[in-house]
């Protein structure tokens, strides 16, 4: 009984570091979401779908600053299509279990704040309206540790474009499914190297 007690602690103590060694100081994280899917199966129903790629290096630990693009498709049968596209640049912090004021749900994920900032636009066909301009976001975020370097995670985010265009100002809350791959940097050297 004895053993399988101390064997339970370490496995936890284990998974706890896990989730801090990924967000230290020099590590990658590379990946994405998935925001909004939706694919009607009704006679006139239409689809409405967008990926969000990303990718950031933390430049201290539980900081990290990169890029992001989102692409997104929304139409129906004899109806226009929307497209939507951002590009620009990110930045997470991730928060310490003792700064959350209650204890960590699982012992094997974190909680971050998102935000980004860059240009984006929407673009409707069949004469539709469109814009163009500066898109922001903001919002908070789990990510699972499902393996030491791969991280589940879910994000709800305010997303805003203030355009030129007959589109004007856009809002809107996304909630987005998606992994990151976390890479220290040696390994992401080597994996650079191996692709040569």
């Amino acid at each position: 009984m004895k053993k399988l007690i101390l064997t339970g602690i370490l496995a936890v103590a284990g998974l706890t570091a896990t989730a801090n060694a990924q967000i230290q100081k020099g590590n990658w994280m590379v990946g994405g979401n998935l925001a909004g899917a939706n694919f009607g199966l009704n006679e006139g129903a239409g689809y409405d779908f967008a990926i969000q790629p990303k990718g950031a290096y933390f430049i201290e630990d539980n900081i990290a600053v990169g890029g992001y693009v989102d692409l997104g498709f929304k139409g129906a049968k004899d109806a226009p299509t929307t497209f939507t596209y951002n590009v620009g640049a990110l930045g997470r912090y991730y928060l310490n279990p003792g700064e959350q004021g209650v204890n960590n749900l699982l012992h094997h994920g974190r909680w971050f704040f998102e935000g980004n900032v860059g240009v984006g636009g929407m673009s409707i066909s069949k004469g539709g309206s469109s814009s163009n301009g500066l898109n922001f976001g903001f919002g908070p975020g789990y990510s699972y540790f499902i393996t030491p370097n791969i991280g589940l995670e879910g994000l709800v985010k305010y997303d805003a474009n203030a355009g030129f265009g007959s589109g004007g100002y856009t809002n809107k809350i996304t909630f987005g499914l998606g992994f990151q791959i976390y890479l220290p940097t040696s390994k992401a050297k080597q994996i650079i190297n191996d692709v040569k």
